[in-house]
């Protein structure tokens, strides 16, 4: 089968990343007969630099033409003047929203072979295996208005904090339809203590729920969540929650499976199936990491992982994801590690490798 796929290396680590996923890609497409067609384009600083702006529209435009987007990250000290007029980030923010892509997976899994590399005890990492379903366009990232200006008392800023009824039940209904796959219990998490945005997502969620009665509801706080996340991480099976408790929790949760190199995202415009053909934006939920780039030290599990998602939920190839994801855990379980993981993993056998070399270590595992 032939599949379009665009890749978006950003900035920072991103490239190097990123490269290692389109082998694997290559990798998996020489393997099962398959072809994929790759076309590259700039987003954030590189674009910035090259265009003066962080996402062209003839790309935008473009990337609804392919059957999905890989993508690196943005950012960095260069682009980072909080006066500027263009910043890296609206890269991303821009292609989520041109996209319509909504919902936001970030699957945590703490595996075996990592469970020493943890800054947490291993008594509290037993059996954590959850998703974290993020509402990705909408609230303070997104609503209006939005912006700096300044008074006889000084600078002012505001941010907007909006949702809909609609917008927030589509993304509980993917954690209800998730969930129902899983283990069958929902956290809804929000903060309705305060917010009246968050009111309004707990009576939806509430209100979904008698369409789910195989799945277990329950709502948390998201000050209470952070706490659980770091106390009782095995608890949680699949998380829904807004934009910014999102962002926020999924980086926390990071910590659990050792290192944020090793988690992926996929970022969908609908529910999610397994086989089904849908676009989506996949990502590594970790940063530029611009103290690093060019040192061939970044981790591109992350990155692997996310293809391997890419090739589940967009192109409907189920088996080869799997290939992937076992192909990751096996070089794991021999000890291979990256630098971010590699000083954590004492006490057991170790085998310190490059960007490169990692990604070496999953082609002759593939």
């Amino acid at each position: 089968m032939e599949f379009r796929i665009l890749v978006l290396p950003g900035d920072g680590i991103g490239p190097e990343v990123v490269q290692q996923g389109v082998r694997v890609l290559e990798k998996v497409g020489s393997r099962f007969g398959h072809s994929f067609q790759l076309s590259y384009d700039d987003v954030g600083g590189a674009a910035i630099d090259k265009y003066g702006v962080a996402l062209r529209e003839s790309t935008m435009e473009a990337a609804g033409g392919f059957d999905a987007v890989l993508f690196g990250a943005v950012g960095g000290p260069k682009w980072d003047d909080p006066q500027a007029k263009v910043r890296p980030e609206e890269g991303i923010l821009g292609i989520r929203k041109g996209l319509s892509v909504f919902a936001n997976l970030r699957p945590v899994k703490v595996l075996p072979d990592m469970v020493d590399a943890s800054v947490v005890k291993p008594s509290v990492l037993k059996d954590v295996d959850m998703l974290v379903v993020r509402e990705l366009t909408g609230g303070l990232y997104y609503a209006k208005p939005k912006g700096r200006r300044q008074t006889r008392r000084g600078w002012t800023s505001v941010d907007t904090m909006r949702y809909s009824q609609v917008e927030i039940e589509r993304v509980l209904r993917v954690g209800f339809e998730l969930a129902r796959r899983r283990r069958g219990k929902l956290t809804s998490v929000d903060k309705a203590n305060v917010l009246e945005t968050s009111r309004l997502w707990r009576q939806t969620a509430t209100d979904l729920a008698s369409q789910y009665a195989d799945v277990e509801l329950e709502h948390m706080l998201v000050d209470t969540c952070a706490m659980q996340l770091v106390q009782r991480p095995s608890r949680f099976d699949v998380v829904v929650t807004e934009n910014t408790f999102g962002d926020i929790l999924t980086d926390e949760a990071g910590i659990l499976a050792a290192s944020m190199g090793l988690l992926p995202s996929a970022s969908l415009a609908s529910v999610p199936t397994e086989g089904g053909r849908a676009i989506g934006l996949y990502e590594p939920i970790h940063g530029s990491a611009p103290d690093i780039a060019g040192q061939g030290i970044a981790n591109p599990i992350a990155t692997i992982f996310s293809t391997a998602l890419l090739m589940r939920y967009s192109l409907g190839l189920v088996e080869e994801a799997a290939v992937v994801e076992r192909a990751v855990e096996e070089v794991l379980g021999e000890g291979y590690r990256t630098a971010d993981i590699a000083e954590a993993s004492a006490g057991r056998v170790i085998k310190r490798v490059s960007t490169e070399e990692m990604g070496d270590q999953v082609l002759s595992a593939l």
